[in-house]
């Protein structure tokens, strides 16, 4: 599943809620923001536990990925989404969560064949939602500041 909007209309929300129902169905689900799973595979590599933390990744249920495409993949972080996804593809389920639509994905990564062979994995067989909408934190905040409770 792919939700993408832009920054507050809820994407995190769904997806950490789409989790909670599947815990409360006894399926494991992870979530980890996307710079996160970097730098947790990256740390793994040093420390030695690199290939327990791509086992774990590959198994769990249902990985929720969120702030997808804050940034562009470096190669590094390609060659890992490529394993992560080829790892899951057709094994397990995959919530991603990010600002940028997926016609805008190409782009995030360095070369055309890995990029093809990523969003082979991820897109075409995936239910998009393009959420849109007023931001819920400022939503919340005005709220907050007609009751009185507002900043200072």
């Amino acid at each position: 599943m792919i939700l993408s909007g832009p920054s507050g209309v809820g994407k995190t929300y769904l997806a950490c809620a789409l989790g909670n129902s599947a815990c409360r169905q006894c399926i494991q689900a992870s979530y980890l923001r996307v710079p996160d799973l970097l730098f947790l595979l990256s740390a793994a590599k040093m420390d030695g536990s690199y290939m327990k933390q791509r086992k774990k990744l590959a198994s769990v249920p249902l990985l929720i990925l969120d702030d997808w495409g804050l940034r562009a993949f470096s190669p590094e972080d390609t060659q890992e989404m490529m394993e992560l996804t080829e790892l899951r593809y057709g094994r397990a389920s995959t919530v991603i969560a990010g600002q940028l639509p997926c016609d805008k994905w190409y782009d995030l990564f360095p070369g055309p064949t890995l990029a093809d062979a990523i969003l082979d994995r991820l897109v075409h067989n995936a239910y998009k939602f393009n959420i849109t909408g007023e931001s819920m934190r400022k939503t919340l905040a005005e709220r907050q500041f007609e009751k009185g409770n507002g900043p200072g």
